[in-house]
């Protein structure tokens, strides 16, 4: 069955409960992007698309969470290429809105807060860029719920509860923050979702994968490049129960001088918190997430990896 394409939030409902009956859909699963899709995106899709009967797919370009409007507008828009990769990890409707779609009365109102979660390393260097991604992400997370519209039970093999299908939404591992931020959201406002990581794809010589990554010239990319060997050698550091000694990585990613370093540290992966004494002078043990941002050019960049021991 060839990709879908709506546009509208009705479209999305009527299509979304047709498939839900033709499929006999026990599970339907949510990828919220911006497009712009890379490798990194198709692995989400794959995934979504392997633990779900019907997968629906984003493609919104969020202005809320852009606080440079010059940034916003160099966002790239590439719907065909988009939705080429999307239908060939069989992906089945892809909901690409209109801003007036979304915010029909313009900008909202009422916004989602990120709180003090939201106030720390991405937030505090990007003042407002949670509560504008939280507030959109509340929004599809509702379009995509399962079974609006759809006839009378018993048209459909019911998975979840309430006699309704299961629904997971799929968000990178990259995006760290952003995540936490979703899963607390997600517990603290009783959305009927589970919030599913995935892993973060780079390519063979470490660098995340990232939209912005096409912004990089040759010699840019390979300074950007220190940044995966820090994370590395953090995660090198917790797997042989070693201190991870945070500052001596921070020291190693300013030697590159093409690179302004914005925050590196290591937190807890929930609350974000730095890990102060488990980490610098003792043996690493438990859990943590090793976070970096920097400016590369003018491109800026962020990375991240879980530790366990």
């Amino acid at each position: 069955m060839a990709i879908q394409l709506v546009t509208t939030a009705a479209e999305l409902r009527d299509a979304g409960a047709r498939l839900l009956v033709q499929k006999q859909g026990r599970s339907q699963g949510l990828v919220p992007t911006m497009g712009a899709l890379h490798e990194g995106h198709a692995t989400l899709a794959r995934t979504a698309v392997e633990q779900n009967d019907v997968v629906v797919a984003s493609i919104f370009v969020n202005p809320l969470q852009f606080g440079d409007a010059v940034d916003l507008d160099r966002y790239p828009r590439t719907l065909d290429a988009d939705l080429a990769l999307l239908e060939e990890q069989g992906v089945d409707l892809v909901f690409a809105p209109a801003v007036e779609e979304v915010y029909p009365g313009g900008q909202p109102l009422v916004r989602v807060s990120a709180g003090a979660l939201g106030e720390k390393w991405e937030g505090a260097s990007r003042p407002g860029h949670f509560d504008g991604a939280l507030t959109v992400v509340a929004k599809l997370l509702h379009y995509g719920t399962p079974g609006a519209g759809l006839p009378p039970s018993g048209a459909f093999v019911s998975g979840g509860s309430g006699g309704l299908p299961s629904y997971r939404a799929y968000f990178g591992q990259k995006d760290a923050q952003q995540l936490a931020l979703v899963r607390r959201m997600v517990a603290d406002l009783n959305f009927p979702v589970d919030i599913v990581a995935v892993p973060t794809v780079r390519s063979e010589d470490g660098l995340a994968l990232s939209s912005r990554n096409r912004f990089l010239s040759a010699e840019q990319r390979e300074a950007a490049l220190v940044l995966s060997r820090a994370l590395r050698l953090v995660e090198e550091r917790a797997n042989a129960h070693e201190p991870l000694d945070p500052d001596s990585v921070r020291a190693l990613v300013e030697s590159q001088p093409q690179l302004e370093l914005d925050y590196f540290d290591v937190v807890d992966p929930r609350t974000l918190e730095p890990l102060a004494e488990n980490c610098r002078k003792v043996p690493f043990r438990g859990e943590g997430l090793a976070i970096i941002a920097a400016k590369v050019g003018p491109v800026r960049l962020i990375d991240n990896v879980p530790l366990s021991s």
